[in-house]
């Protein structure tokens, strides 16, 4: 039976695929990439021609232009997150950005999303989904996101418990960066005045707090914060 080309990708593939690719990163479920043109009107000449290629393709980025900055977000949302449909579309934007002149825009931070500890998700997301307006998603493994529907705002992601945790802050901020880029990340961030909390999990993921015990993890692609 042949694999659909919207098939869920394992990590091993889409880390592959990111190698042949030019400066793009994956950010969770979908593929990012940052372009800046020598103008807005080229900017959105661009973005004409990824809009025939998508079309071609019944593939569509989500885009973000920002004067004549263009971010590409690619994800195919059937299968809840990166698919070989995904690598063929950054492969296509590649090829045309470079035919643009555009050049790729650095990544200081593959995503965000705040994290909540709960004993019972289903207790609370409720709550959560009304005050944020945020609309309600699973990831890979069903775990339970709330993401903007603007894709502006960070993800909220709901951490099970198993006993409650005394003491500790019940939300908490998940930054994501790239496997190599993160240990400099959490030494420079202890030299700023931070506290290394916990490194059992490494590199997965890094627990810091700042000088008054507001905790952050840091946390790489493929890895899951605590």
């Amino acid at each position: 039976m042949a694999i659909s080309r919207r098939a869920l990708l394992g990590m091993p593939d889409v880390r592959a695929g990111l190698a042949t690719l030019d400066g793009w990163w994956q950010d969770h479920s979908r593929l990012v990439t940052g372009r800046r043109l020598p103008s807005q009107p080229e900017a959105l000449a661009l973005l004409t021609r990824v809009g025939t290629v998508a079309e071609e393709l019944d593939h569509h980025p989500d885009v973000d232009l920002r004067h004549r900055d263009l971010w590409f977000l690619l994800s195919t949302h059937s299968s809840r997150g990166v698919s070989a449909l995904d690598l063929e579309l950054a492969a296509r934007i590649d090829v045309l950005a470079r035919e643009a002149g555009a050049e790729p825009l650095p990544c200081s931070v593959l995503g965000a999303q705040v994290a909540v500890d709960v004993l019972d998700p289903a207790l609370v997301l409720p709550f959560w989904q009304v005050v944020t307006g945020y609309r309600l998603t699973h990831d890979h493994d069903g775990d339970p996101h709330l993401v903007d529907p603007a894709g502006r705002a960070p993800d909220v992601w709901f951490q099970r418990m198993t006993t409650p945790r005394p003491g500790r802050g019940r939300t908490h901020l998940d930054v994501y960066l790239d496997v190599d880029e993160a240990p400099e990340r959490v030494r420079a961030a202890v030299a700023a005045g931070g506290v290394l909390r916990d490194e059992s999990h490494a590199p997965g993921w890094w627990v810091l707090a700042d000088a008054e015990g507001n905790e952050v993890c840091v946390c790489t692609v493929g890895g899951s914060a605590g």
